[in-house]
């Protein structure tokens, strides 16, 4: 099993501006190799391999011109050709991964978020991270080392901290799968005026963190750009309003990490139930944008799913277009129900609430496939349609 650590770096003034030139020389590779691969597949048809890719490197390091690439640690211009395979793979093959099918490879900024790897080669120790070129780097170790090291991802903020990324191979086996049973699996409905509503009948309140730092946000973002733009005064109001962005990521994170490890420490839970969202597409509606991007429902959903696997328990996807929240348990369909609507009466008589519905729903579809839409069940016809 693999897991991953994150430590917080104190570079000194020397080891600042190594790490400085390897996030320069790891984007500049990046970004030539992007364009030349593109460029052979546009004009020629030709597919660059990763060793095309890489031949060049000895002559560029003796050239005056790029000498400064030999400065750096080769085993991380290396990895920049791994990554840049694995993204065309996954555009070509349209392979999901967490921020759903990505879209074809990008030039990176030096303005954005910076990052290079040391694969196999870096150490952890007490208080430092061990890494060539750099050395001993001053580190907060949180959190002691098991495992065989594998990677190491060292990153930037655009606040200027440093962090280092220890991806470690424990050598501990993934567990067995529990078995899926009823009284064992939760449903979760994610929305907005609950985070999330369990089958149990539990609500989990919407911290809205966004929303609470609006009035910072918009007087960080108001005084920088009043700021001369290349000058030193606007540099220092990007990382105030940028410090606020990130306080307010960090909380979103520790909530989420709070709430997915209480989920998953629940010992008569093997199952949790949960609904595909389509994220991206429903933070294209204008009302709801910012709120749908506060909650943060696919990083709920990363966490909860990798925390369940070295648990041994389970999550089972329904699709997004099953009508969890129209769907009476008699088997009618309501298509006229409002967004606005969050308790409605079905034609049988019984009223629901409509997220605590969906959520017991999710659980059934999830332990019954067949019961989907249209097996198994009718819709309103346009006379019997209810609010």
């Amino acid at each position: 099993m693999f897991a991953a650590t994150k430590y917080r770096l104190y570079p000194t003034a020397l080891q600042t501006v190594l790490l400085e030139k390897h996030f320069g020389c790891t984007r500049w590779f990046w970004n030539r190799s992007l364009a030349a691969k593109t460029e052979a597949w546009t004009e020629r048809k030709e597919n660059l391999s990763r060793g095309d890719l890489s031949a060049p490197l000895p002559m560029l390091k003796k050239d005056e011109a790029t000498a400064w690439l030999a400065e750096v640690n080769s085993q991380s211009l290396q990895s920049v050709l791994i990554d840049l395979d694995s993204a065309f793979s996954h555009f070509f093959r349209r392979v999901k991964t967490g921020s759903g099918v990505p879209g074809f490879p990008r030039f990176k900024s030096k303005h954005a978020r910076q990052s290079f790897q040391v694969p196999q080669s870096g150490a952890v120790g007490e208080n430092f991270v061990k890494l060539p070129k750099l050395g001993k780097i001053k580190a907060s170790i949180s959190r002691v080392i098991e495992g065989r090291v594998k990677t190491i991802t060292v990153s930037r903020t655009t606040t200027g901290k440093y962090f280092a990324s220890v991806l470690v191979d424990t050598g501990v086996k993934v567990p067995v799968k529990m078995p899926v049973t009823e009284v064992g699996t939760v449903g979760i409905d994610l929305g907005l005026t609950h985070f999330a509503v369990l089958s149990t009948g539990e609500r989990i309140e919407n911290p809205r963190l966004h929303k609470l730092r609006l009035k910072q946000i918009a007087r960080a973002s108001r005084i920088m750009a009043r700021r001369t733009k290349g000058g030193t005064n606007r540099n220092k109001a990007r990382c105030k309003l940028a410090r606020v962005h990130e306080q307010t990521a960090n909380a979103r994170k520790d909530f989420l990490h709070k709430l997915t490890t209480r989920l998953v420490r629940e010992n008569q839970t093997d199952t949790f139930a949960i609904e595909d969202l389509a994220v991206s597409n429903m933070v294209k509606n204008r009302p709801l944008s910012r709120s749908i991007a506060d909650a943060g429902w696919k990083t709920f959903r990363t966490f909860l799913q990798y925390k369940a696997e070295r648990a041994g328990k389970n999550v089972l996807v329904i699709g997004r277009f099953v009508p969890s929240s129209k769907t009476c348990p008699c088997g009618l369909v309501n298509h006229a129900l409002k967004l606005s609507d969050r308790v409605w009466t079905c034609l049988c008589g019984k009223t629901h609430d409509r997220d605590l519905l969906a959520a017991r729903n999710i659980k059934s579809f999830a332990l019954h496939p067949q019961n989907k839409i249209p097996q198994g069940l009718r819709e309103y016809t346009p006379e019997e349609n209810v609010a």
